[in-house]
């Protein structure tokens, strides 16, 4: 029932390959698109081995970089305090952003 850390590796590398697979890519294609070298993609696909930057290329090549946002999710808040705290945060965040000019028409 539970992975060990190497077969979870495998099987994302395994998924890693079928994504390839799925978008018609060689694996050198892959590994160019993601600047990566095609001993890095092999191995990442056949053995699930390569340093986080590594795998979050592949994703972004592989159009998988969403996915990554959601792999450590940030707890529930204990308190109803901590939650209005986190939510005034993410809002001084996006009062922060910066938009592009609109286009007059």
């Amino acid at each position: 029932m539970f992975e060990t850390p190497i077969e979870m590796a495998q099987a994302i590398g395994h998924r890693i390959r079928v994504r390839r697979l799925a978008m018609g890519w060689r694996q050198v294609e892959a590994a160019d698109r993601a600047g990566v070298s095609y001993r890095t993609w092999r191995r990442l696909e056949t053995e699930g081995k390569a340093s986080i930057d590594d795998l979050v290329r592949a994703a972004i090549a592989l159009r998988c970089e969403q996915d990554l946002k959601a792999l450590f999710p940030e707890p529930p808040a204990a308190s109803m305090d901590e939650l209005l705290k986190r939510q005034k945060k993410a809002g001084n965040r996006a009062d922060r952003r910066i938009r592009a000019p609109r286009r007059s028409a």
